[in-house]
């Protein structure tokens, strides 16, 4: 059996220790599937103290992590700390530039510098494998770099979150509050004290960059993804949906046109009878449409302990496995330097349509007039009606739901503009896309 594989961690939390557990209880199962043993050599994390349930007394701490990168004598570097600064930049880089293998969670590193240290990885002969920064335990960068090579791939999509999948299927399931839920997801851990991150859309959004760079062979651009989180999704949203024959998720998606590239995260309303339209509670799902292969539906646990230390370990496996000598696949499917500068699409139609819920106050004339706005800027309306059976006041506002045919953003938005004049609009329009997907 050849040489054991040495690794570091770096970060004990909850993945951390999970890998640790793992890599521990598994030790000689691993060792025969790998055909060499994975040796933990050393660790670090902010609190030596802490009972995180694992046996670390014969593992060599290191007080920072750049140190453990720099110093330790370790093949493999295992990144667990998240952020997109350091200390994990500095570590990862460091590490690399001795020529040792990096695995990493870290979506918000690879969104602001993975390019950047992806041609580090080449330029020393090492490995930089994060499988686990995007949707935990499913293998989805794995199909895209390897798996699906030879294809063209035109769309990518899915549900990336956990928090914000959690509650929506909370509010529309038990009818609550998008507060009560999140304050739920909370307790249950689902959540972070403080959830902006999450339900605001940026966690989508660094996962859906990578995810974009390798579909489409381009720079990372996490900073040119159109956003919208979930805050703003009412149970009156939810139940409009609902009669409607369609469920609210926050989608990423990313998708190839003549023009360039479109990148957008945002709540968005699927079929009821779609498959993704059935993915609850924390569980991901991502989809892939492409020329060869055609529709590539994978759904599973995104977050938690064991599923990303599963998608670590997975990675780590792999480079236990490989050949010395061996050619390695770059980070992103291609050398950083072929990755083409980014490109973003031009505004077009949004083939699904949109779902648009305004609030008015009882007047005559009100329907006509909202049906003639849309029509001067060219939107055609799939239906529009009251959605009253939540009143019995005729005083109280009235809620009209419209559903467009294919249409311009802008051309909602322009539509939007001209009936907050007119005065009858009681609080904010809710817009939510509509999207029909193939994977069904």
């Amino acid at each position: 059996m050849a040489d054991a594989l040495k690794i570091g961690i770096a970060g004990l939390g909850t993945v951390g220790a999970s890998l640790v557990r793992i890599l521990q209880d598994r030790h000689e199962m691993l060792a025969t599937t790998c055909g060499r043993a994975i040796e933990i050599m050393a660790v670090t994390a902010r609190d030596r103290s802490r009972d995180r349930g694992v046996n670390l007394s014969e593992i060599k701490w290191f007080d920072d992590a750049v140190s453990l990168a720099s110093e330790a004598d370790i093949d493999v570097f295992i990144e667990l700390m998240g952020g997109a600064g350091d200390p994990a930049y500095s570590a990862v880089k460091a590490a690399l530039q001795r020529g040792i293998h990096v695995v990493t969670a870290n979506k918000a590193l690879l969104a602001a510098h993975g390019i950047d240290l992806a041609g580090i990885a080449e330029e020393h002969g090492a490995l930089l494998n994060y499988e686990a920064a995007v949707a935990g335990g499913i293998p989805v960068i794995k199909a895209l770099r390897e798996s699906m090579t030879g294809n063209t791939v035109s769309r990518v999509y899915g549900i990336m979150n956990g928090t914000c999948n959690y509650i929506l299927t909370k509010m529309e399931k038990e009818g609550l509050s998008f507060e009560d839920c999140l304050k739920e997801a909370q307790r249950l851990g689902y959540a972070e004290a403080d959830p902006a991150f999450d339900i605001e859309g940026n966690d989508t959004a660094h996962k859906l960059s990578i995810l974009t760079s390798l579909a489409f062979g381009t720079a990372i651009a996490a900073d040119d993804i159109y956003l919208e989180g979930i805050t703003n999704i009412s149970i009156e949203d939810i139940q409009a949906a609902a009669d409607l024959g369609y469920r609210i998720k926050l989608l990423g998606v990313a998708q190839r046109t003549e023009s360039g590239i479109e990148q957008r995260v945002h709540p968005t309303m699927v079929p009821y009878d779609s498959v993704i339209a059935q993915v609850d509670g924390v569980t991901n799902a991502v989809a892939i449409e492409s020329d060869i292969l055609g529709e590539l539906l994978m759904v599973g646990p995104g977050a938690g302990g064991n599923a990303t230390a599963s998608a670590v370990l997975g990675d780590i496996a792999d480079i236990a496995k490989s050949r010395p000598g061996a050619q390695h696949v770059p980070a992103f499917g291609r050398p950083a330097t072929a990755l083409l500068p980014y490109k973003r699409a031009r505004i077009q139609s949004h083939e699904g349509g949109y779902f648009i819920r305004l609030k008015v106050l009882d007047r005559t004339g009100v329907f006509a007039n909202i049906a003639g706005h849309m029509a001067e800027n060219d939107i055609s309306l799939e239906s529009i009606m009251q959605h009253s059976k939540h009143y019995v006041d005729s005083a109280e506002p009235k809620t009209i739901i419209l559903v467009t045919h294919a249409t311009f953003e802008a051309s909602v938005r322009k539509a939007i503009v001209a009936i907050k004049g007119e005065g009858y609009l009681v609080g904010e329009p809710q817009v939510i896309r509509i999207e029909r997907p193939k994977a069904v």
